[in-house]
């Protein structure tokens, strides 16, 4: 594969967009397994389940579907996942194959966007910790006007800081930090289990976190596309991490060891402890940075908000900063670094207001996850189609940072992924803008647009691929030729 070197001078290239060094590719099976444990452990994991109960589920049932929904997005994840261990790239220089070498920005945008909504979700989460953990450090933080909003700017500095630090800190703190949260996390399952009167006490207690008797089928569909979309972000962009991997078998193995496992067991900790809130409280405290406050001492609640800010650390740093810094980085290589683009995340992650994002879980998981899974779906369905389908697996690197190559297509757009991206959304945009407008999120009478919606990144998913395979069939036989 060339060095970086061979093409340093091209305006679509940077250190940080070029293609890994093998010795740069250091990544092995414990450190991707490690990045899903960092980025899994997360309080919007914890909660995950508990939001699906309140809608109608058993503990079981929402159980059930976070495996299935995880399982599935674990699919296109390692197929794209293949391409940046293969050639060293990362996502946005990966999308100008199929999208063209300014066409790529289109993509890149989007899941810029959303990582910075998820920075914002994430960061305001942290923020709260902080707050708890200041509140039992120092009596008096109580009376300090505008405490929670001193506490979510100083969390925010905090990531600020490691932004600067580059992406080799980010490594370091996710497998430092992995068996700290898989400990923190079965702790809280074990006071849980004792302090609630054993395990199938607690869990025969969750049956009150379900406030609505929806059936089970009627939700389903809706939260199983919430579930892929929880991490439909990530299956476009794990090339960014993956591009530093020993080989295949250590990104594969290392995704699988780490997603399905760490996302449904962290999950279930969140149901039974919030089970075991109901026999303590006789109320359910869902939030474990409100849980952590009414525990009891000083130094238990300071070491649960440690783990707590650990967790959304160590998820900030990994899932919404790295994709959109090298985003943001490849709309103007030349101008924009890694660390720039780091920045321009960690401030419109603000803009986007998070705390009213994250302040309704059920429009939280049916309207945010399930809205911008459609868009996510619809990129992957063109990604994988043009890198497996059409030309099997076969780049040329050197033409992804050339403005005159084989990925220029017309005046660097191939228009024909940008009509299967747009082709392939819009028979969702009524269905979104319905839950959009709706309470909660869902539709009290659902009709087919709505039920499209529902599945959104399936839907996408497949059209995208579809559409674009069909658009690009005149194209095929000379792609083959190259």
């Amino acid at each position: 594969m060339p060095g970086p070197d061979d093409f340093s001078t091209s305006p679509l290239w940077n250190p940080d967009l070029a293609p890994t060094r093998p010795d740069q590719r250091t990544w092995s099976t414990y450190n991707i397994a490690a990045l899903w444990i960092g980025m899994s452990v997360v309080i919007t994991t914890y909660t995950l389940a508990s939001g699906l109960m309140q809608q109608g589920m058993t503990w079981w049932q929402a159980l059930t579907t976070i495996l299935l929904g995880n399982t599935v997005v674990l699919v296109p994840m390692i197929l794209n996942a293949h391409a940046g261990t293969r050639y060293g790239v990362s996502f946005p220089v990966l999308c100008r194959a199929s999208f063209g070498v300014k066409g790529a920005n289109v993509p890149a945008t989007l899941r810029a966007i959303v990582a910075c909504g998820w920075f914002g979700i994430q960061t305001w989460i942290g923020g709260l910790a902080l707050d708890t953990l200041l509140r039992a450090a120092w009596p008096g933080w109580s009376a300090v006007p505008g405490a929670v909003w001193i506490a979510f700017a100083a969390f925010w500095a905090i990531q600020v800081g490691i932004i600067l630090r580059g992406l080799e800190g980010i490594r370091l703190l996710q497998s430092w930090s992995a068996p700290l949260l898989l400990g923190g996390g079965v702790a809280l399952l074990l006071w849980a289990i004792d302090a609630g009167g054993g395990l199938g006490r607690i869990l025969g207690e969750s049956s009150r976190l379900q406030q609505v008797r929806t059936p089970f089928w009627t939700l389903f569909p809706a939260a199983l596309t919430a579930n892929v979309g929880y991490w439909a972000t990530l299956s476009l962009n794990i090339p960014d991490f993956t591009r530093y991997a020993r080989s295949q078998r250590s990104q594969a193995l290392g995704q699988l060891m780490g997603l399905p496992t760490t996302m449904t067991g962290f999950a279930f900790i969140g149901v039974a402890v919030t089970g075991a809130t109901i026999v303590l409280f006789g109320e359910a405290i869902w939030d474990p940075v409100v849980l952590i406050a009414r525990i009891g001492s000083a130094p238990v609640v300071i070491a649960g908000a440690l783990v707590v800010l650990a967790a959304q650390l160590t998820t900030n740093m990994a899932a919404n900063v790295v994709s959109p810094a090298n985003d943001f980085s490849s709309l103007a290589p030349r101008r924009v670094s890694y660390v720039m683009g780091g920045l321009i995340t960690a401030v419109l992650g603000i803009v986007m207001m998070p705390w009213k994002l994250y302040a309704d879980a059920a429009a939280y998981i049916f309207t945010w996850l399930i809205g911008y899974s459609s868009l996510m779906g619809a990129i992957g369905g063109i990604l994988i189609a043009d890198y497996w389908v059409l030309r099997r697996r076969e780049l040329s690197v050197p033409d992804l940072f050339a403005v005159d190559g084989r990925y220029t297509y017309q005046g660097g757009v191939n228009w024909r992924a940008i009509a299967a991206l747009v082709l392939a959304v819009l028979p969702v945009l009524p269905g979104f803008a319905r839950a959009a407008t709706t309470p909660g999120g869902q539709v009290a009478d659902p009709g087919l647009l709505d039920t499209l919606y529902t599945y959104a990144w399936f839907v996408t998913f497949a059209l995208s691929a579809v559409i674009y395979l069909a658009l690009m069939g005149r194209r095929s036989r000379t792609l083959s030729l190259l």
